[in-house]
């Protein structure tokens, strides 16, 4: 009898680390694949992504609506409680044998509650990470302690999981798995990539992407006006812009990147989402990722290129040393975009590693699901570190 598998995904970002593992799950003859479709997917106003799943060739089991009306803490909680309802429909008419999520978004903390109520067991990428100036790292931490096995993507993050007392025995370190998808992609070139995105590449050229630092109250205005005034200074800079996610104060931002881009149409587009495919051509092509994204964390250094990483969003992450943190006023960023022009962190990048860099992280995951008995997995014991006796976590 085949293995059923529920994969979900809210986000163009999760989905784009998600897809070849979906890939996997649905090519293998003794798996059995559903794909479960909510959060930002479904949205006019985030673009619709869910039809880039569906141009990927990817069947879309279920649709899950959960009403992203405002970006309010009030209707983000209403969303929460659609969501919890919508898949606990989901799961008591089809029980998948275990669900994959990914990350820390409150879609997807949602939709751990449900299964985790339902007695259906859970495996979680990318735990044991912190964020600290965003709720999602409550959000993390909850999911890990509700779930059963646990991909994450690096050591000390594993550690981090088994501190939270998860059994090491089911914390497999795999590397990111965003990381594997690039040895699979076949990136565009820069003229097709222009091309595509009705954009010309300048002498400089930078990749915007920030978010709400959600455990803040009402700063996004502040911090990322800020962050314009200090573009508006560059000289023979052509900016991208991808559009915040749909967190508390998310539009706040978006209405300012519309009308950043409104007034500088020679140098700087953006996008409601670009899709993996040209998101990592561009990063082939820009100097540097700015803003507070964990993509600036994860991926930008397998590319060879600087981070800005302004404000807390991303406070705890381990870092590579191609990322600059700055404060989240004009001038630290200012000094930061200076730094990553300069010749010596240029000539530094050579030789930069990432530490989330696993080896077929996409295979070692697909091994564990297909193979884990999943019949006694529900039950957890609390593993307790044993400081007295020095019990290694390695």
């Amino acid at each position: 009898m085949k293995k059923r598998i529920s994969i979900i995904t809210g986000s163009r970002a999760d989905y784009g680390l998600l897809k070849q593992l979906i890939k996997g799950i649905s090519g293998d003859s003794s798996l059995s694949l559903r794909l479960l479709v909510t959060g930002m997917h479904l949205s006019r106003e985030f673009g619709f992504t869910y039809k880039e799943i569906e141009k990927d060739g990817f069947k879309i089991n279920k649709k899950i609506n959960i009403v992203l009306k405002s970006d309010t803490s009030e209707d983000i909680s209403k969303s929460m409680a659609y969501a919890i309802e919508g898949f606990a429909k989901e799961f008591k008419r089809v029980k998948p044998d275990i669900i994959v999520v990914l990350g820390d978004r409150f879609e997807i903390f949602s939709a751990v509650i449900a299964a985790h109520i339902a007695k259906i067991p859970i495996a979680h990428i990318h735990g044991g990470e912190l964020t600290e100036g965003a709720f999602d790292d409550a959000f993390r931490h909850s999911i890990t302690k509700m779930s059963h096995l646990h991909f994450t993507s690096t050591q000390e993050y594993r550690k981090r999981v088994i501190q939270l007392g998860e059994d090491p025995k089911r914390v497999f370190n795999v590397g990111a798995i965003g990381l594997d998808n690039l040895e699979k992609m076949n990136l565009l070139p820069k003229k097709t990539l222009e091309r595509l995105l009705n954009f010309r590449f300048n002498q400089r050229n930078l990749l915007v992407t920030f978010h709400p630092v959600t455990l803040e109250n009402d700063t996004s205005y502040e911090q990322f006006n800020n962050l314009l005034n200090a573009l508006k200074e560059l000289k023979d800079t052509s900016i991208i812009f991808t559009k915040a996610n749909a967190d508390t104060n998310g539009r706040i931002i978006n209405s300012l990147i519309d009308g950043y881009v409104r007034q500088n149409t020679d140098k700087t587009i953006v996008f409601r989402s670009l899709g993996r495919l040209r998101y990592l051509s561009a990063l082939r092509y820009v100097d540097a990722v700015v803003g507070n994204s964990s993509s600036g964390i994860i991926e930008a250094p397998s590319f060879k290129i600087g981070t800005v990483n302004i404000g807390d969003r991303q406070k705890g992450r381990i870092k590579a040393r191609s990322i600059i943190d700055c404060k989240p006023t004009k001038e630290s960023i200012q000094r930061a975009i200076k730094r990553i022009y300069s010749s010596k962190f240029q000539e530094g990048l050579f030789s930069i590693k990432n530490p989330y860099r696993g080896r077929d992280t996409v295979k070692k995951i697909l091994k564990i699901l297909k193979e884990y008995n999943l019949k006694t997995i529900l039950k957890k014991n609390f593993y307790d570190l044993d400081f007295k006796y020095g019990r290694d976590l390695c």
